[in-house]
């Protein structure tokens, strides 16, 4: 059980550290190893619930560069999408074979981070039909797997290719939210155990001083070099997570 405890602590504190860095990449890390350990229902409201106070702890800290207007469409979408996952992952969320869509999903995921561009400034972002569709799967994608941070940066990098701030703000602010909707509907449903406060006490701290420590080197450490290495660390963490669920 001590191992156990220390495995789970080193890969929350690395998740956190990492989104305190970069804005994201929590749910990604975690959920690549987490899953190796527990069901992918049990991994996801660990994550979802931690991710919770680690979005408010960085949101905090970076409050005043939020841009409210920015957030209305996508979260509204956003929220019909995590009603969709709590029913998805309340039914099927202790089978395998949602480990092998995780582990599929995470690949997919390093494939953008490696070959995706920086945004092109003079590009119009459309603010209707764009933000309803990555706010959907982000929603539905997050509420399943807590990974649906790659929708968000997507719309946030085109609309703050900028300012740095104003990205990683609106980011902490969308996974507040919708982390609150899922954790809500779960402890409604009362899926929340025992054992679980344990963990979550154990990740709580993991995720508060990881996160400090990763928005201390924000503006020291070049997000590029964070999001390679973090690609390479989730792809091994994929891999390994289909394997194993097919073996």
């Amino acid at each position: 059980m001590g191992i156990e405890w220390l495995i789970v602590f080193l890969i929350l504190f690395v998740g956190s550290f990492v989104q305190g860095v970069s804005g994201f990449g929590f749910g990604l890390l975690a959920m690549g190893f987490l899953p190796l350990l527990f069901t992918v229902k049990e991994s996801t409201l660990l994550v979802v619930s931690l991710a919770l106070v680690l979005s408010v702890s960085i949101a905090l800290q970076l409050f005043k560069h939020i841009v409210w207007r920015s957030l209305v469409v996508i979260l509204s979408a956003a929220l019909v999408g995590r009603i969709g996952a709590f029913f998805i992952l309340d039914q099927y969320g202790d089978q395998d074979i949602l480990k092998v869509f995780l582990g599929i999903f995470l690949i997919c995921v390093v494939i953008y981070l490696f070959r995706s561009k920086p945004p092109n400034p003079d590009r119009k972002v459309n603010n209707t039909w764009l933000p309803i569709i990555l706010g959907l799967g982000g929603g539905l994608i997050g509420g399943i797997y807590a990974v649906g941070g790659p929708f968000f940066v997507f719309y946030y990098l085109l609309l703050f290719h900028d300012n740095k701030y104003a990205y990683s703000a609106n980011l902490q602010i969308s996974f507040l939210f919708t982390n609150f909707i899922t954790a809500t509907l779960h402890g409604v449903n009362g899926d929340f155990s025992l054992e679980f406060l344990g963990y979550f006490a154990i990740g709580l701290v993991s995720v508060i001083v990881g996160s400090r420590l990763g928005v201390h080197f924000f503006a020291k450490i070049p997000q590029q070099n964070i999001k390679k290495i973090s690609a390479i660390v989730v792809a091994i963490a994929a891999i390994n997570l289909v394997v194993s669920s097919l073996l």
